[in-house]
C-alpha cells in the first residue's frame, strides 16, 4: 500500500473542504430571512433580537463569523445548533448511522440486482434478456424516487401490511426488524442506482468481451467460462467499481428526500429541517460531513482500482 499517495490524497482534501465550507457559508447566510426571529416568533422586541444574535454571534461580521466556526472546527467543535438545545456534532451522530445504514443496504441491493443483469443482457446481447435489462434500466432511471417510495408504501405498508413504512431500527438492537423497516427505503434509493450500474456493466461488458485479448483466449482453446471468469469479467468490473464508489457517495445526499417521504432519521431530514428553520451551524456542519466523507470515499475507490489492477498507478 503506497502510503506517501494516501497522504498526499488526504492533503489535498484539505483545500476542497475548505472551498466546500466557504461556498455553503456563503449560500446560507445569503438565503432571505433572519433565523433569530424565526426562533423568537413574530412578537419579539428588538431588544430580544440583539440579545439573542450576540449570544450566537450573529452581530458580528460575516468573516468574522466564518473565521470563529473554523477555529471551532479546527478544534472538533461544528457550534451549536440555533433551534435544537444540542451541539451539531451530537445531531449529526445521532442522524449518521440511519443515513449510512440506508445507503449501505441501498447500494448492496443495487449490486446485487444490476451487476448480474448487466452480465446477461451483455453475454445474451441482442436477445429476450438484453431488452428487459435495457427497458427496467431506463424506467429505474427516470422514475422519481419520492413517487417510488409513496407506490411502495401504498403496496407493501398499506395495502399488504407486509413491510413497516420506514422509521429506522438500528442494526444492534433488532437486526431483523432493521432490514425489516430498511427495505422500502432502500429500495426506493437503490432503484435508480440499480439502474445506472446495470447500464455501465452491460457497457463495460461488451467493450471487454470485444477486446483482442479475448479473441486471442478463445483461439488458444481456452473454455468460454474461463474466458469470461479470468479475463473479461475481472476487466469489466473496474469501472464499474468506479462508478459504485463514486455513486455511493452521492447517495448520502440522494437519501434527503427518501428520509422525508418515509420519516427516517438520517441526515437528509436534518439538512432539510436545518434549511427550513435556517440553522445556520447545523446545514453547515451537516454538509461539511458529507463532503468529507465524499472525499474519502473516492479516496478508498482509487486504492481499489488501483489493487484491482496492478497497472494502475497511484504514486
Amino acid at each position: 500500500m503506497n502510503y506517501r499517495y494516501i497522504a498526499i490524497r488526504l492533503l489535498q482534501t484539505v483545500p476542497v473542504l475548505f472551498g466546500v465550507s466557504v461556498v455553503v457559508f456563503i449560500i446560507i447566510h445569503s438565503a432571505p430571512g433572519d433565523p433569530v426571529v424565526n426562533m423568537l416568533g413574530i412578537d419579539v422586541t428588538e431588544e430580544n433580537v440583539a440579545e439573542l444574535r450576540e449570544i450566537h454571534g450573529l452581530n458580528e461580521p460575516l468573516y468574522v463569523q466564518y473565521v470563529n466556526w473554523m477555529g471551532g472546527i479546527l478544534q472538533g467543535d461544528l457550534g451549536q445548533s440555533l433551534t435544537r438545545e444540542r451541539s451539531v456534532t451530537a445531531l449529526i451522530a445521532a442522524r449518521l448511522p440511519a443515513t449510512l445504514f440506508l445507503a449501505v443496504v441501498s447500494m448492496l441491493i443495487a449490486i446485487v440486482i444490476a451487476i448480474p443483469a448487466g452480465i446477461i443482457s451483455a453475454v445474451y446481447k441482442g436477445s429476450g434478456s438484453d431488452y428487459a435489462v435495457t427497458v427496467g434500466s431506463l424506467t429505474g432511471i427516470s422514475i422519481p424516487n419520492f413517487w417510488l417510495g409513496l407506490i411502495l408504501i401504498l403496496l407493501f405498508a398499506r395495502t399488504y401490511s407486509f413491510l413497516p413504512p420506514g422509521n429506522y431500527v438500528a442494526p444492534s438492537e433488532d437486526p431483523v426488524a432493521a432490514l425489516r423497516h430498511v427495505a422500502l427505503p432502500a429500495v426506493t434509493v437503490g432503484t435508480a442506482f440499480a439502474a445506472l450500474l446495470a447500464r455501465q456493466t452491460r457497457s463495460s461488458m461488451l467493450d471487454n468481451l470485444n477486446q483482442e485479448y479475448v479473441k486471442m483466449a478463445k483461439s488458444k482453446g481456452l473454455s468460454s467460462r474461463k474466458i469470461f471468469v479470468r479475463h473479461a469479467l475481472k476487466q469489466a468490473l473496474l469501472p464499474v467499481i468506479t462508478v459504485a464508489g463514486l455513486q455511493f457517495g452521492y447517495l448520502l445526499s440522494a437519501t434527503v428526500v427518501v428520509e422525508q417521504v418515509f420519516a427516517w432519521p438520517g441526515m437528509g431530514r436534518l439538512i432539510w429541517s436545518a434549511v427550513q428553520q435556517q440553522d445556520y451551524p447545523t446545514v453547515q456542519g451537516t454538509v461539511l460531513v458529507v463532503a468529507t466523507l465524499f472525499v474519502l470515499i473516492n479516496l478508498v475507490v482509487d486504492l481499489t482500482y488501483s489493487y484491482l489492477d496492478p497497472r494502475v498507478s497511484v504514486s
